[in-house]
């Protein structure tokens, strides 16, 4: 028996464990967690540092260093997040629907766990602590798999979980790390169809499509994030420089930081020059079509690739256009389904906007930064799923859980 298959065994035996829980144990165990978490800051920092050392040595990006690093504020801010998910009502249990049918039978919904969920993710060690919450909260077990780049993090932060449950009197095998980072075991994860129910990959295009591609367990797909912001002919200039300035360079290495710029030809000699020259003063590079090359010296020519790319980096591509129905017809185009923004006074252009771009998240007058669990009041999020079958968008509790039909009936037989 393989590695994996045991832990599969041990996983699909702790989420029927799991399924057991009442609230008040799930919570007093996340709180627990949340309290181990900071007590082992210094352990959780120096594996940590081994893991930064491995990235400088393998010229790592920095945007990609920043996702990686963990520091006593962001230890803080993880042990929160579990906190804040400790805080959230249970989904668990909850019915949905109770209708009574002709013939008396009394026919419901009752929301359940999923399962076992395993979980394949990069550089993210605040993935594992996240995906631990959220899986345990909504009463499934998890398998995770980190890679290389953070494997002395995730190997700490999984002990501090683990003993964490023990003492709290909860299956410590509702979490457990996959140790080995070779690819071929994560494949074989891929394909541990008869213990996992779900598997979420998180990380870049080419982790996403491995395991869409190789998996046979059902997988929702988080994808990236090529994040539009189109600014309409009535957008205040003011506010559009804040808003570009923060959805582009907030932070660079995440998903739902904006990539692509489209602008309202009506606006462009206005706007463009006063965002590309702040973004210019971060060395921001604009990589734009000919028309907004003209508007600014700071404009470099686009290619085609620029306008479909998740840059991660000091990089926007900017396109002119001459209407609403333009900018929509771009983004859908290039978009990934993440996230896009309308900047915009105008209501109708604004709805229309809202209805007609097919993506995850879409904005009015506000940042594509917010497309995250914590922003819209989830405590922490699982990933945030570009696809369109059972779960979009920033992923919490719900989308851990599935339903099934609860009947109730007084003798009743088919005839």
């Amino acid at each position: 028996m393989s590695e994996l298959t045991e832990m599969g065994k041990r996983a699909k035996a702790a989420s029927f464990e799991m399924s057991r829980l009442g609230t008040v144990e799930k919570n007093k165990a996340l709180l627990m967690v949340a309290d181990a978490l900071l007590k082992n800051s210094s352990d959780i920092i120096r594996a940590n540092k081994i893991d930064l050392e491995h990235g400088e040595e393998n010229n790592m990006s920095p945007a990609l260093m920043d996702r990686l690093r963990l520091t006593e504020e962001r230890l803080e801010g993880i042990a929160e997040g579990v906190r804040q998910v400790a805080d959230l009502d249970d989904p668990i249990g909850e019915i949905l629907s109770m209708k009574k049918r002709p013939n008396g039978l009394m026919v419901g919904q009752m929301r359940v766990p999923m399962g076992v969920i395993g979980i394949i993710y990069e550089s993210r060690p605040n993935v594992t602590v996240d995906s631990f919450a959220l899986t345990f909260k909504s009463g499934n077990a998890v398998i995770l798999r980190g890679g290389s780049d953070c494997i002395h993090s995730n190997l700490v932060l999984v002990k501090v979980i683990r003993e964490a449950l023990q003492k709290a009197g909860v299956p410590e095998d509702s979490v457990q790390l996959v140790e080995n980072t070779d690819r071929a075991v994560a494949t074989e994860l891929m394909r541990l169809k008869e213990y996992l129910d779900l598997l979420i990959p998180r990380g870049g295009a080419g982790l996403i499509r491995s395991v869409c591609e190789n998996a046979t367990v059902p997988v929702i797909e988080t994808g990236t994030g090529n994040c539009h912001i189109y600014i309409d002919a009535s957008a205040d200039p003011d506010q559009a420089v804040r808003i570009v300035r923060n959805a582009k360079l907030q932070r660079l290495g995440v998903c739902n930081a904006a990539e692509s710029l489209v602008i309202h030809r009506d606006i462009a000699e206005e706007v463009l020059p006063l965002i590309a020259a702040d973004l210019a003063a971060d060395d921001c590079e604009i990589r734009g079509d000919e028309d907004s090359q003209k508007i600014s010296q700071f404009v470099v020519p686009a290619t085609e690739e620029d306008y479909g790319k998740e840059y991660l980096d000091k990089i926007i591509s900017a396109k002119i256009v001459d209407s609403v129905d333009e900018a929509i017809a771009h983004i859908n185009k290039y978009s990934t389904g993440h996230s896009e923004s309308i900047l915009t006074k105008d209501y109708a252009n604004a709805q229309k906007f809202l209805r007609e771009v097919d993506s995850a998240c879409v904005y009015v007058n506000a940042s594509t930064r917010f497309t995250d669990g914590f922003e819209f009041g989830f405590g922490a999020e699982i990933g945030i799923s570009t696809q369109k079958l059972h779960a979009r968008g920033p992923m919490g509790l719900l989308a851990l859980t599935s339903t099934k039909y609860i009947v109730y009936g007084d003798g009743q037989i088919r005839p």
